[in-house]
């Protein structure tokens, strides 16, 4: 009985532990200071070829972040970062197979696809980790 009444105890510890955890998110700037620690920013470059980019995430109210194989392009966009959500969609039409600075993205809602702004795209920044 003892050791039942123990692991009830610890697994609502563990519990309390991950609800906590999940209930104080972190701010926009240090969730991708967090993504980019350990990494050195180079050149910003213009424009990125579309089908090398294999992933994006939205960092709220901040950037975009594009994975290149292994660097991570961060884009701040010139105007319209205070649209960005985490779960919406980015919409971009572009001319040719590139992805570049003077695009803009739509943004739509995740659950009712309704569009929620857009973004002029900014410079992009590539991230690498340093080689040792």
């Amino acid at each position: 009985m003892r050791n039942i009444l123990k692991t009830f105890t610890l697994a609502a510890a563990a519990l309390g532990a991950v609800s906590a955890a999940s209930a104080a998110p972190l701010p926009p700037e240090a969730r991708l200071a967090r993504m980019l620690d350990g990494r050195v920013a180079g050149k910003p470059v213009s424009c990125l070829n579309q089908r090398s980019i294999s992933s994006t995430e939205i960092i709220d109210d901040t950037a975009i972040v594009y994975r290149v194989g292994s660097k991570l392009y961060v884009n701040r966009p010139r105007s319209g970062a205070d649209w960005l959500h985490r779960d919406d969609i980015l919409v971009t039409r572009t001319i040719g197979s590139q992805l570049c600075s003077i695009d803009t993205v739509r943004l739509l809602d995740r659950t009712s696809m309704i569009p929620a702004g857009f973004v002029s795209l900014g410079d992009f920044v590539p991230y690498t980790r340093p080689k040792n």
